[in-house]
C-alpha cells in the first residue's frame, strides 16, 4: 500500500465530445512508480452512450499493445449510441492533485462508481481502479465463488483465474465473471469489466477495487433501476441466454463411477420402477476407452450395446448425454490425436514443440482454440462421434483447462508411457517445481489470490502459445468459452433445427449464449446444500440461468435425509440432476423410502409447473431475466431479504421454502407481504414481511403460490414428452384487490 500511495496517477489532456461521448488521452502525471509492472505513460479514455442505460468507459494504451478480447472471440452488442441528453447515465471527471484523474458515473443524483480520491494505476501487467462505496453496500455478483449471495462488503476477496477445484468456500473456481450488482436505497445498479487477464476483484475499505493482471480498464456500467433490469442491461451486452430444450427442465441422473452400460440400464429402470420421473440418464467418463475422448470402453461400454440404450430411451420418450473432455492423449496411435496433429490445431511450448499436460488418458494435447484449423478438426472428430451415437445432448468438462501436472510434463516423455495419477502416489508425490520468479509471465510480479504455488498449477502453462503468437497468459478465463463456441457451432450444423443442450464447467461473461452450468464438484454437506442457491442466483446475474447443482452432493458419502432435504430443493432447481463421484455409496433417488417419496411429491410439483417453468425462460431468452431468483430481486424495499438466499422464487409467483438444516422438521419461512396460498392445500398465509414457521416433514416441501399470479400448469407425468400431451389448468391466485395476471409461452 505504501508503494501504491506514491502511484501519481494521470492527468487528463484534450478532454473532447464525439458523437455519443468524449475521448480523452490521458498523461502519467508524475515519476512512474511501476509497483508491479511499467507503468504506462500515455492512455487513451473513451466514454461512449451506447443505450439510454448503459455506458461504456474504456481506458487503455495508447499504442495498443495490451491484450483485448477481440471482437470475433466474443461478439459484444455496440450499441446504436445516445446522446448524453438521451441517457439515464452521465460522465465526469475531475482532477485531485494528490491522486490525479478520477471519474464519476451518475444515475440522477446518485453516483454509481466513484474512482475519485484514488489513483488510476495502469501498467503493463498490472491495472488497479478503485470505486468508493457506501458503508455497508449490498453488493452481489462477481464469481465463479461459492459463497453467501450477498457479498460481505467489508472483507471479500474475489479472484477470477479459472481453476479446476472442488468448491472450496470463497474461493475461485470454473468460471470468471466480473460483473457486480449493487442494491442501493431500493434501486438496482451494476458494473462490469470486459478483461480475459487473472484479476482479484477486493471489497474492503468502502470500495470495490479491481487488481488486473494486465489488458485495459474496459467497463461498461448498467443504470437498472431493478434487478431484472440490470440483467436484461449486461445480456444485452454480452448475450442472451440460449434457448434450452424443452425436455432439459426434466429430471437428470448420473454418476462417476458406473461400472457398465448394463448398470446405466439397471438404473433407468429403477427409476421408473419407482415411479420417479428421469427424462435423460447420463455417463461420465467411464463409458471411454481409457478414458479417450469419442471411443467406447468395448467390454463395459460397447458401442452396440450404447446404440441399444439409446434406443430403448428414445422410445421411452428419455433422452442421453455423455461426457466429452478437451484434453487428447498423445499418442500417435489414436487417431484423434494424429488427425489434429496433422492439421496443427494444438497448444505449443515457446519452443514450438506440442504443450503435453496430464488429464484421465495420461500424457495429453489441447486443443488450441485460435489455431486456423481447430474448429474443423473438432468438428470433425464429433462428426464421427455423432454418426456412431447419436445422443441428445453434450456435457463440456475439465475445460479450465484442468491437468493433473505443472508445465509441459510430458514433453520428451516416451508415447506409451502413462504416469501415475499425482493423488494416488501419496507420500512419493513429485515435489512442486522450482519456482522461476525471473519469468513475469509465469509469476506476475502481482499475486492474484488463487490458492495454489503458481497459477500454471492445475491448468495449462501461462507461457504456453497460441497459434496467433498471444500466451496463455492473457487468454487463460477464455478456455472454456471458446471450447462451448466451437461444440455448440457443431450441434447447430448436426441438428440444424434443433435446439441444442450443452452443459459446461468453465464459464465466461457471455458463456450463457452458448451453454448450461452446473455448479461442479460440491460436497455432501448441509453447507453445500444451502451454499447452492446462492450459486445458482450468482449465475442468474451472470446470464446463465439454466443452473443446478449436483443433488445430494457429489464429494463424500451422503445420507438418507441429507439427500431427501436436497431432492426436495434440487426439483426447483432450473438444471435438476442427481450426480454423484466415483467410490461414494450409491445416491440415486430409489435408494431410500423417504428420498424416493420426497423425490416423487417434489418432482410432482416441478412437472405440474413445467409450463411456468418454461414460460420463465422465454424472459431468459429475450430479456436475460433468471428463472431462480432471490426474493430482493421481487422485493429490493424489504430490508430483511437483502442476504435471504435460504429462500427462492421461480419467476416471481412460486416461492420456495426448502429445509436446510439438519434434523428439522420444520422452516422458519419469510413471507414479503401480501397474499400467499400453500401448494397443496390453496389455504392462504398472510405475508407481513416476516418469518412464519412452516411444518417441514421429511417428505415435504413448501410451496407457496404468490397472490396476484396466474399460474400455467399441465398434470405431472414420468417424461416431459408424457406431461406435454395433457391439458393446460390455470391456477388463479387473486391478490386483496381479487386480481391476478399472468402469461403463457
Amino acid at each position: 500500500a505504501d508503494i501504491i500511495d506514491k502511484c501519481p496517477g494521470y492527468k487528463v489532456e484534450h478532454f473532447g465530445k464525439v458523437k455519443h461521448g468524449f475521448d480523452a488521452t490521458l498523461e502519467l502525471a508524475g515519476t512512474p512508480c511501476n509497483v508491479y509492472g511499467k507503468d504506462i505513460l500515455s492512455l487513451i479514455l473513451s466514454v461512449r452512450f451506447d443505450t439510454k442505460d448503459r455506458l461504456h468507459m474504456h481506458i487503455r494504451d495508447s499504442a495498443g499493445k495490451q491484450y483485448q478480447i477481440p471482437h470475433s472471440v466474443i461478439p459484444l452488442d455496440v450499441g446504436a449510441g445516445v446522446g448524453e441528453s438521451g441517457s439515464n447515465l452521465r460522465f465526469s471527471y475531475l482532477h485531485d492533485p494528490k491522486t490525479g484523474f478520477g471519474f464519476e458515473v451518475h444515475r440522477g443524483n446518485d453516483v454509481i462508481f466513484d474512482t475519485t480520491g484514488h489513483p488510476l494505476i495502469f501498467e503493463d501487467q498490472y491495472i488497479e481502479i478503485t470505486s468508493s462505496l457506501p458503508r455497508n453496500a449490498n453488493i452481489y455478483g462477481i464469481g465463479e465463488s461459492p459463497d453467501y449471495f450477498r457479498r460481505d462488503p467489508s472483507n471479500s476477496t474475489k479472484t477470477l483465474w479459472n481453476r479446476d477445484a472442488a468448491d472450496p468456500f470463497r474461493e475461485n473456481v470454473y468460471g470468471s465473471h466480473s460483473v457486480y450488482m449493487e442494491l442501493r436505497q431500493g434501486l438496482f445498479h451494476g458494473a462490469y469489466l470486459h478483461n480475459s487477464h487473472g484479476m482479484d476483484i477486493v471489497l474492503a475499505n468502502d470500495a470495490i477495487q479491481y487488481r488486473v493482471l494486465g489488458g485495459t480498464a474496459d467497463f461498461y456500467f448498467f443504470a437498472g433501476p431493478t434487478a431484472l433490469s440490470v440483467i436484461d442491461q449486461y445480456t444485452e451486452l454480452v448475450g442472451r441466454p440460449n434457448r434450452i430444450p424443452y425436455w432439459s427442465l426434466g429430471f437428470h441422473n448420473c454418476r462417476y463411477g458406473y461400472k457398465s452400460v448394463y448398470e446405466v440400464n439397471e438404473v433407468i429402470a429403477n427409476y421408473s420402477m419407482a415411479n420417479i420421473p428421469l427424462e435423460v440418464a447420463w455417463t461420465d467418463i467411464d463409458y471411454m476407452d481409457k478414458t479417450r475422448d469419442f471411443t467406447f470402453d468395448p467390454v463395459s461400454f460397447p458401442l452396440s450395446e450404447m446404440q441399444k440404450q439409446l434406443e430403448t430411451l428414445h422410445v421411452r420418450n428419455q433422452k442421453m448425454v455423455l461426457i466429452t473432455d478437451p484434453a487428447i492423449q498423445r499418442r500417435s496411435s489414436y487417431p484423434t490425436y494424429a488427425r489434429g496433429r496433422d492439421l496443427d490445431v494444438f497448444i505449443k511450448n515457446a519452443d514450438g514443440t506440442e504443450y503435453v499436460g496430464q488429464v484421465w488418458p495420461g500424457y495429453t494435447v489441447f486443443p488450441d482454440w485460435f489455431a486456423p484449423n481447430a474448429e474443423k478438426w473438432w468438428h470433425g472428430e464429433l462428426q464421427q462421434y455423432f454418426d456412431q451415437l447419436p445422443m441428445d445432448g453434450m456435457w463440456i468438462d475439465m475445460n479450465e483447462a484442468s491437468s493433473f501436472c505443472t508445465g509441459s510434463c510430458g514433453s520428451g516423455r516416451p508415447e506409451d508411457e502413462v504416469p501415475e495419477y499425482p493423488w494416488l502416489l501419496g507420500s512419493s508425490e513429485p515435489p512442486h517445481r522450482k519456482i522461476n520468479t525471473t519469468d513475469v509471465f509465469l509469476v506476475p510480479p502481482y499475486a492474484i489470490h488463487n490458492p495454489l504455488p503458481e497459477i500454471s498449477d492445475k491448468t495449462i502453462e501461462t507461457t504456453a502459445a497460441h497459434a496467433n503468437g498471444i500466451i496463455e497468459y492473457h487468454v487463460h478465463n477464455l478456455y472454456g468459452y471458446m471450447e462451448s463456441k466451437a461444440t455448440r457451432d457443431f450441434l447447430l450444423r448436426y441438428r440444424p433445427n434443433e435446439r441444442p443442450f450443452l452443459l459446461s464447467r468453465s464459464t465466461f461473461s457471455g458463456s450463457g449464449a452458448l451453454v448450461n452450468h452446473w455448479t461442479g464438484d460440491n460436497a455432501a454437506t448441509w453447507q453445500d446444500l444451502h451454499l447452492s442457491i446462492a450459486s445458482m442466483f450468482d449465475f442468474g446475474i451472470f446470464g446463465i440461468p439454466m443452473v443446478g447443482a449436483d443433488i445430494c452432493g457429489f464429494n463424500g458419502n451422503t445420507t438418507e435425509e441429507l439427500c431427501a432435504r436436497w431432492i426436495e430443493l434440487g426439483a426447483f432447481y432450473p438444471f435438476s440432476r442427481d450426480h454423484n463421484a466415483i467410490d461414494m455409496a450409491p445416491q440415486e433417488l430409489y435408494r431410500w423410502n423417504s428420498v424416493a417419496e420426497a423425490g416423487r411429491r417434489a418432482l410432482n410439483v416441478r412437472y405440474s409447473l413445467l409450463p411456468y417453468f418454461y414460460t420463465m425462460y422465454q424472459h431468459s431468452v429475450e430479456l436475460g431475466w433468471p428463472v431462480a431468483r432471490p426474493l430482493v430481486f421481487e422485493f429490493p424495499d424489504v430490508a430483511a431479504v437483502v442476504d435471504n438466499d435460504r429462500q427462492l422464487l421461480i419467476g416471481d409467483g412460486i416461492l420456495v421454502s426448502p429445509v436446510l438444516q439438519k434434523g428439522a422438521v420444520s422452516v422458519d419461512a419469510f413471507f414479503p407481504s401480501g397474499r400467499w396460498y400453500d401448494w397443496y392445500s390453496y389455504v392462504e398465509t398472510t405475508g407481513s414481511n416476516s418469518n412464519i414457521t412452516l411444518n417441514a416433514p421429511l417428505e415435504h416441501v413448501n410451496v407457496h403460490i404468490r397472490g396476484g399470479k396466474i399460474i400455467p400448469t399441465q398434470p405431472p407425468a414420468l417424461t416431459t414428452t408424457e406431461a406435454r400431451e395433457h391439458d393446460y389448468s390455470l391456477l388463479v391466485a387473486t391478490d386483496y384487490h381479487g386480481k391476478a395476471s399472468g402469461e403463457l409461452y
